[in-house]
C-alpha cells in the first residue's frame, strides 16, 4: 500500500469520527466504543482495581474525559510509560439553562460561548444541537443520556450589509445580544413547547427503551451540520469542525490501538482545556495521578517510573496562512502536508525541551516523517495546551507537538489531508520505541 493509499484510509476513520462526535461526551464515548471493540476491559473509578500486565484498560470520568493504558509486559520501573494527550473539547456555543427567548415573533434560545470561539464563522451555519441530558426515571432515579439532533434545527443569520455599512471593516460581535440562534416562527397563537420538553422528545425518539419522567438538567451544544470533508482541486485539505483537537484524540486512538503491549503505553483525553483545564477531569485536575497512583500505588516506585516515562502533548499547531504570513515569526511557518510540528515557547507555554524534542525528533525519523517547528513571534501572546499543565501536575517529561492548521477555533477548520495520518505515524513508532527515555545519547 502505498503512502498515499494509506492517508486516504486513516482519513476515512478520522472523518467518520469527527462527524460522530460532536461534543465531548460523544467524542469520549466513541473513544470507549472502538477500545471495547478492540479488547480494551472497562475500569470503573469506584470498583476496587487488580491490574495485570499484559492487558488493556480504559477508564472514563465526567463522560468526557478517558484515559486508555495498556500495561506492558515489561516492568514499568525499567521502561517507563509511553503517554500521549489531547483534549476532548472544542470552542462552541452552548445552551443556557433557562434558554427560551421570543423576540419579534421569533423563537430563540439564549446561548453562552464556550472558549475562545471565532465567533463570525458561525454566522448563517446549518445548526444542530447535541449533549448530555440528565433525568429523573420512572423510578425516581436520576440518570443521564446523550442526545443528538442531528438535523438542522436553528441558524444565527447575518444582519445585511444595508443596516451596517462597516461591517467589512470594523465589526465587533456581541455575543449576549447577536449570537442567540433563531429556532422558528410564533404564529402567536400556540404556546410553544419549553426547550426541556423539546429534549424530552428528543430523548424519548432516539432511545425508546428509556423511561422518562422529568428532565432536570443538561448540558447542550451547538454545532455545525456540514459535514466533514476532503476538499481542494487535489484533495489537499481536510476541513472539519473540532480539529482542534479531536484530530489529535483519534490519532492518539489509533496508534493505541497498535500498541503490541511490550511496552506500557497511555492515551489520556481529558476534557476542559479550552476553557483552563480547572475541572475534576481536566488536566489540572486529579484524573491522571490519580490513575498512576492506582496503577503504582508504591510512590518510590511512580516517581521511579515517571522519570523513565516521556508524555506527547498532542493539539494542533498554527500553520503559516498565505494571506496572514506577517503574523508567523519568519523562521518559524510551518506549512500544511509538511508534517507534525514541535512546539517551543520559550515562557513554557509549551512544554517542549531540547531533550524531549530530540527524542521526538528521533522517532519520526524512525517513522520516516518529516517534522516542523512553531515558535510564535516575539512580539505576540502564545497559547497553551495541556502539556505544561501536565508536566506540572504529574511532574512527567513532556513536550508539545501537532498538525498544522488553518482558522483555529472557527466553527470549520483547516488541516493538511496527510499530517493527521504522519503523526499516527510517529505516535505509532512512540508506542514502540524500543530504548529507555531516561536515557539521553
Amino acid at each position: 500500500m502505498t503512502e498515499e493509499q494509506t492517508s486516504q484510509d486513516f482519513n476515512t476513520g478520522l472523518l467518520s469520527y469527527l462527524q460522530a462526535s460532536p461534543t465531548p461526551f460523544h467524542a469520549a464515548g466513541n473513544l470507549a466504543a472502538r477500545l471495547s471493540e478492540a479488547g480494551f476491559r472497562e475500569l470503573k473509578e469506584g470498583d476496587s482495581w487488580d491490574l495485570v500486565p499484559g492487558e488493556k484498560y480504559w477508564v472514563m470520568r465526567n463522560g468526557s474525559s478517558l484515559i486508555a493504558f495498556v500495561y506492558g509486559r515489561e516492568p514499568l520501573v525499567d521502561t517507563g510509560i509511553r503517554m500521549v494527550g489531547a483534549h476532548t473539547d472544542s470552542p462552541c456555543l452552548k445552551v443556557k439553562p433557562q434558554p427560551d427567548m421570543v423576540r419579534q415573533g421569533y423563537a430563540q434560545l439564549g446561548v453562552e460561548v464556550y472558549g475562545g470561539a471565532l465567533l463570525a464563522p458561525w454566522f448563517d451555519r446549518d445548526l444542530s444541537m447535541a449533549g448530555r441530558v440528565s433525568y429523573r426515571d420512572g423510578d425516581g432515579r436520576i440518570r443521564s443520556a446523550l442526545v443528538d439532533f442531528e438535523q438542522a434545527v436553528a441558524t444565527v443569520p447575518s444582519l445585511a450589509i444595508h443596516l451596517d455599512r462597516e461591517a467589512n471593516r470594523q465589526r465587533s460581535i456581541n455575543p449576549q445580544k447577536e449570537m442567540p440562534p433563531l429556532l422558528l416562527i410564533q404564529d402567536g397563537e400556540t404556546e410553544l413547547p419549553a426547550f426541556r420538553d423539546r429534549l424530552m422528545a428528543q430523548l424519548q425518539t432516539q432511545h425508546p427503551s428509556l423511561t422518562i419522567d422529568k428532565v432536570l438538567d443538561f448540558e447542550i451544544s451547538l454545532y455545525d451540520t456540514q459535514p466533514p470533508a476532503l476538499i481542494g482541486l487535489q484533495g489537499d485539505f481536510l476541513a472539519s469542525a473540532r480539529l482542534d483537537n479531536l484530530l489529535s484524540c483519534y490519532v492518539g486512538m489509533q496508534s493505541i490501538l497498535e500498541a503490541d503491549g511490550r511496552y506500557s503505553s497511555l492515551l489520556v483525553c481529558n476534557d476542559h482545556e479550552e476553557i483552563g483545564s480547572a475541572s475534576a477531569c481536566g488536566a489540572k485536575g486529579p484524573m491522571l495521578q490519580q490513575f498512576l497512583d492506582r496503577v503504582m500505588p508504591d510512590t518510590e516506585q511512580r516517581l521511579r517510573v515517571l522519570e523513565n516515562s516521556l508524555m506527547i502533548s498532542a493539539d494542533n499547531a498554527h500553520g503559516v496562512h498565505p494571506n496572514f504570513s506577517d503574523r508567523h515569526d519568519e523562521c518559524h511557518g510551518p506549512l500544511l502536508n509538511r508534517g507534525p510540528v514541535i512546539k517551543v515557547n520559550a515562557n513554557q507555554r509549551y512544554a517542549t525541551n531540547s531533550e524531549t524534542s530530540a527524542l521526538f525528533r528521533d522517532m519520526a525519523e524512525r517513522a520516516g516523517v518529516s517534522v516542523q517547528t512553531f515558535v510564535s513571534r516575539a512580539d505576540m501572546e502564545c497559547g497553551s495546551t495541556i502539556g505544561p499543565i501536565t508536566a506540572a501536575e504529574v511532574g512527567v517529561k513532556t513536550l508539545d507537538v501537532g498538525v498544522p492548521t488553518f482558522a483555529m477555533h472557527s466553527i470549520r477548520e483547516l488541516a493538511g489531508s496527510r499530517d493527521a495520518s504522519d503523526l499516527y505515524r510517529i505516535l505509532n513508532a512512540f508506542y514502540h520505541y524500543p530504548h529507555p527515555l531516561s536515557q539521553w545519547a
